[in-house]
């Protein structure tokens, strides 16, 4: 039987700079019955250049005429906000995580205590951010948008490098536009992800509309489930519209629960609830016609009706031949 998926639910910046909000995401991803909630981690100002543009989802969801480190200014947290939520999270039940966009934060949610980092698929191939993380020798859990098979090995290798042991990193297939055409998924590509990294987990971060990629990807091994999840998809902000509502993650998180269950140990047995249907829907050998004592069993006056009560239909060659030790009417077992 596989381990407890974990369900991570990714506020991200759906709070738009508001704490209150924040609260509330929090409350929303506790409901749901999410494992973590997770938040996003930076100054913008330290990973925004002037010059950066928008992508092209955050533009069509975002004032055009602002430029991207403006829109990032709109949606963050001081860093003090972590701290309470983080406190908030563990009063409540709730695990705490967030995405440290640059090396500065790295640094501050390591003083928070954090014992796992996210590291967002952006910075796979930033070689300062990925030794400052690996060596905090943390759990971490890499996304892998945008990246291939090489990009990812040369993190992991930085990772690993920098103390961080191998069994304790989570890769996540991760496609990052927003939302991700179904046909741009290529699920099957977590496989070639496990397949490649022997001793590495597994894992999908969602941003399809909808929670059937999810339960799909649990279906197929994944360790971990990460999907955008907000309180209303009409509220600005670049992520809303490829978020889940609370009541669509409650039931992402109640699928992927039944599927857990569903999946099972992998060995084949009857199952308890079905042992009681065996005598009902199998076969026994029974008699065709009326058989008088001293006849012979042959294959015209035998023939194998239900329940599954007598002698199995399997041992049929090893009754046919003998003879009957006492008269039998048509239908008795046997």
């Amino acid at each position: 039987m596989i381990d407890k998926v974990q369900i991570i639910a990714e506020a991200g910046a759906n709070h738009n700079g508001q704490i209150s909000l924040a609260y509330k995401l929090i409350d929303a991803a506790l409901e749901a019955g999410a494992d973590v909630v997770k938040f996003q981690t930076g100054i913008p100002r330290l990973l925004i250049s002037k010059n950066a543009i928008k992508a092209d989802y955050q533009l069509a969801s975002t004032d055009p005429n602002e430029t991207h480190l403006e829109m990032c200014e709109k949606l963050t947290l001081p860093f003090e906000d972590f701290r309470k939520l983080k406190t908030y999270c563990e009063k409540i039940g709730i695990k705490f995580l967030s995405s440290p966009f640059e090396i500065v934060s790295i640094g501050y949610l390591n003083e928070l205590g954090l014992d796992c980092l996210k590291v967002p698929s952006g910075e796979i191939t930033n070689l300062p951010y990925l030794r400052k993380i690996g060596a905090l020798k943390k759990k971490i859990i890499l996304s892998t948008g945008m990246a291939d098979l090489g990009e990812i090995e040369e993190a992991l290798c930085v990772l690993i490098r920098g103390g961080t042991v191998r069994e304790n990193i989570t890769v996540l297939h991760c496609n990052t536009e927003y939302p991700t055409p179904f046909e741009d998924v290529n699920l099957r590509a977590m496989l070639t992800i496990k397949a490649a990294f022997p001793g590495i987990h597994v894992g999908y971060s969602d941003h399809t509309q909808g929670i059937e990629v999810s339960i799909a990807a649990v279906a197929m091994g994944a360790t971990v489930i990460e999907k955008h999840f907000t309180l209303d998809k009409n509220m600005p902000g670049p992520d809303q519209r490829a978020s889940l509502e609370p009541d669509e993650l409650k039931a992402m998180v109640t699928a992927i629960r039944n599927i857990e269950k569903a999946l099972g140990s992998g060995i084949k047995k009857p199952s308890p609830s079905e042992l009681k249907n065996k005598p009902i829907a199998r076969k026994s050998i029974v008699v065709a016609h009326d058989i008088r004592k001293g006849e012979q069993f042959t294959e015209e006056n035998l023939t194998a009706k239900r329940p599954g009560t007598g002698i199995s239909p399997m041992r049929w060659d090893e009754v046919i031949g003998q003879v009957a030790q006492k008269n039998y009417e048509e239908d008795e077992l046997i």
